[in-house]
């Protein structure tokens, strides 16, 4: 096998290829302690939102893009167990 060409954008060009990658960053922006409990609402579940029986899985949400499939696995879990009751 040969690599016969490569290409690479820079941060400024992702941006402009999409706004939401603000930076280049491709994870949803800033995921610190705040962001934690304040996305989208002020609460303790990150997963829940104002709407009944609607979950966020995205790679914005705790633990972030860096852990593949941890974010489904974990808003999964809080939709079981605040239905099964």
């Amino acid at each position: 096998d040969r690599i016969l060409a490569r290409h690479t954008i820079s941060p400024v060009e992702l941006e402009q290829y999409n706004a939401n990658y603000i930076g280049g960053d491709i994870n949803g922006g800033v995921q610190d302690l705040w962001q934690f409990f304040t996305r989208p609402t002020i609460q303790v579940n990150p997963y829940a939102t104002p709407c009944k029986d609607l979950y966020l899985c995205s790679s914005s949400t705790p633990p972030g893009g860096g852990v593949h499939g941890m974010c489904g696995y974990f808003a999964a879990k809080s939709a079981l167990s605040n239905n099964i009751r």
